[in-house]
């Protein structure tokens, strides 16, 4: 199952996206610039073999639910996140309000 849904924080509309899989879910919340999203996030193949594309991306592991990926710390984050801020350890919900 796909469910997506709008998430308002501080005033600004992000898009909620999860896929149930079996034993697993994969989770991601975006803006239009950049998003955060579980463990299946791979940073190396972005940062990497994608660097041209300069993604705006952070990784949470361990967490279940679109409400834990808001509240965990990133685990990882791309190149591109770190010029505007984000860094290892930032919570999602404020990564995201520095991709706005």
């Amino acid at each position: 199952m796909i469910n997506m849904m709008p998430i308002i924080l501080e005033n600004h509309t992000f898009l909620a996206i999860s896929v149930q899989l079996p034993k697993t879910n994969l989770l991601a919340v975006a803006s239009e610039k950049g998003y955060i999203m579980c463990g299946a996030l791979d940073i190396g193949l972005l940062n990497d073999k994608l660097k041209n594309r300069k993604i705006l991306a952070g990784r949470a592991t361990g967490v279940k639910s679109i409400e834990e990926l808001l509240d965990a710390p990133l685990e990882s984050v791309t190149w591109e996140a770190a010029e505007k801020g984000i860094h290892p350890g930032m919570i999602g919900k404020k990564a995201l309000m520095k991709m706005i």
